[in-house]
């Protein structure tokens, strides 16, 4: 079955970029598509997060505390019944393994988002825009729903956005980072949803990941890397099936996707 047919099996359109880590070779899919990339960001905020810890410019073991003002909803701290204290690195692991958003809101702080925009020009990622921190997005959505207006949030041309190119872009800058790169790839590996890319690929396969959905928007990037070394860095986003959050089918299509234009690199 092709890519595109894939997606269409579940109602949605998709796109997708994979490149074989070190070479030129790639798979597309309307990989230059405009794409909101909803919890994906956190990876860019990760990265350079870490970039300036290897620099001298935070300490990781710096303490931030959630306060009531600064919970979400959600998982980790951000759907905490209490205030909780916690370290950076550990911000860090909270946002990237269970999407916490409170804890990407304090760690936007630190690292500032200015920051993580100029380190997305810095990697020639002109199409990536960030505005802002998870709190920053929920805003927008708390205004335009009492408006009636569209939401911005689900606009890939007025919200934080890439495309699934630029994406497999921001990994493989990871993947080639010896010194910051190594503890990205660790707390990606650390996501604890296996539904999408993981389920995929077959067990001997290692994932690093990070998922982002929102109504009718689900994606996840990430690397895989097969027993022989090889790795792959695999951008899959799609757009549709809103009734409801919980898709395993499409969820499924996103890691068959993947696996199948990884194999196709590697064919």
């Amino acid at each position: 079955m092709s890519l595109p047919a894939l997606f269409e099996a579940v109602g949605v359109r998709g796109f997708l970029h994979v490149r074989r880590l070190g070479s030129a070779a790639e798979v597309c899919c309307d990989a230059d598509s405009p794409v909101v990339l909803a919890s994906v960001v956190k990876v860019a905020l990760a990265f350079e997060f870490a970039r300036q810890v290897a620099a001298g410019l935070l300490d990781p073991a710096d303490r931030v505390r959630a306060l009531a003002a600064d919970r979400l909803g959600g998982s980790g701290s951000a759907g905490f019944a209490d205030d909780v204290e916690y370290s950076l690195r550990d911000a860090a692991l909270l946002a990237l393994s269970v999407s916490d958003n409170t804890a990407a809101d304090l760690l936007f702080d630190r690292v500032g988002v200015e920051n993580v925009r100029s380190l997305l020009a810095e990697l020639g990622l002109t199409r990536t825009t960030i505005i802002g921190a998870p709190r920053d997005l929920l805003r927008t959505i708390m205004e335009d729903t009492a408006s009636g207006r569209p939401l911005r949030a689900l606009d890939p041309l007025r919200t934080t956005a890439s495309t699934p190119r630029e994406m497999t872009r921001l990994l493989s800058a990871i993947w080639s980072d010896d010194v910051a790169g190594p503890q990205v790839l660790a707390w990606l590996s650390a996501q604890v949803s296996w539904h999408r890319l993981t389920a995929g690929f077959p067990p001997e396969v290692t994932v690093a990941a990070k998922t982002g959905t929102m109504p009718g928007i689900r994606n996840e990037i990430g690397i895989a890397t097969y027993p022989d070394g090889t790795s792959y860095a695999i951008a899959v986003f799609t757009l549709g099936g809103a009734e409801t959050l919980r898709r395993p089918d499409i969820d499924r299509a996103i890691g068959d996707a993947a696996r199948v234009a990884a194999e196709q690199l590697r064919s």
